[in-house]
């Protein structure tokens, strides 16, 4: 009995995916998943396997032995299921194509409606920020978790939460030592052109590189996380806001369904018409944490706090108040 039987075919075509493409971005992109989700599903599926799939650090990516064997197993498998009788394709009616710009974290709506309908597809298209209008517009998609603002001429949107902003630095830049700082803390900085979200990455490794720094919304440095580099709030810039659009002229049963997915209304709620208000003011949603002083260097930035005329106590104690920040 192969180990692999008690897998799901998702799961499996996968890790095929990735082990065909040997490259997570591109097998990412081909399954229309991105590649965080992917790199964590292939991440569970060794821990559950109690075994590597695929050789840790290689550059390029490379199968390990165990790996090498699994791949003609699960290929194995997904060809008989696709030898099996296929269920019917559902028709257009029956599915939902929901895209969402960079940031969005889909999967607790994901989970939700296939929960509660698993009869209806659900279609999630990562959308790029620079095309999330043309998405709604062109019907590639019937909804679009957005990032405000956009045209709402003829459509219907529900503003769902705020981002804080934050700034991203080298881990041991001296903002490091801050929980939060204000854009005049920044006046000496290089700071990089990061209003293109879609090419954050590029940006991260921009502030990498040259020791500069970026303000970029809180999910998106989530996303594009490193260990070389932290992110500290910053207190005078205004938030991004995140909101479910759809055209208004296309207003079916299937998206009131999802809107209520959403909006977190219990199955057994009655339905009320969507309308371009929310029901509740808008939260604010994927803040950091608002602890004590960050440890300067850390590897990873805790947001919100105190003010930055107070640094943070170093490791070895004893460490004095900084003045203030007046940049490098």
């Amino acid at each position: 009995m192969s180990r692999l039987e008690s897998i799901d075919l998702t799961r499996l075509r996968w890790f095929v995916a990735v082990a065909e493409e040997l490259h997570f971005a591109r097998a990412a992109r081909g399954l229309g998943i991105s590649r965080q989700r992917l790199s964590g599903t292939v991440i569970e599926l060794e821990e559950e396997l109690e075994t590597r799939l695929f050789v840790p650090g290689a550059q390029p990516t490379q199968l390990s032995e165990d790996g090498r064997v699994l791949l003609d197993e699960a290929r194995a498998l997904i060809a008989a299921a696709a030898a099996a009788e296929p269920e019917p394709a559902p028709a257009a009616a029956d599915r939902l194509r929901v895209g969402f710009v960079p940031g969005v974290t889909v999967t607790k709506w994901e989970r939700i409606w296939r929960e509660r309908f698993p009869e209806v597809a659900l279609e999630l298209t990562p959308i790029p920020m620079k095309e999330q209008e043309q998405a709604l517009r062109t019907d590639t998609v019937d909804m679009c978790f957005v990032r405000l603002p956009v045209e709402r001429d003829g459509v219907s949107a529900i503003p769902l939460y705020r981002e804080v902003p934050v700034v991203v630095v080298p881990k041991d830049h001296p903002i490091a030592l801050f929980d939060q700082v204000a854009t005049a803390d920044l006046a000496d900085e290089r700071m990089q052109d990061a209003a293109d979200l879609d090419d954050a990455a590029m940006t991260m490794e921009l502030v990498a590189a040259v020791s500069g720094a970026a303000i970029v919304p809180h999910s998106i440095a989530r996303l594009h996380h490193r260990k070389d580099l932290v992110y500290r709030t910053v207190t005078d810039v205004p938030e991004t806001e995140i909101a479910l659009a759809w055209p208004a002229d296309r207003t079916t049963e299937l998206v009131e369904e999802f809107v209520g997915v959403v909006r977190g209304r219990s199955q057994r709620s009655s339905r009320s018409p969507s309308g371009q208000q929310p029901d509740k003011p808008a939260r604010q949603q994927n803040s950091p944490k608002r602890t004590g002083a960050a440890k300067a260097g850390g590897a990873r930035g805790q947001a919100g706090g105190k003010k930055p005329q107070t640094a943070a106590k170093s490791k070895q104690g004893g460490a004095k108040k900084p003045g203030k920040r007046r940049g490098r």
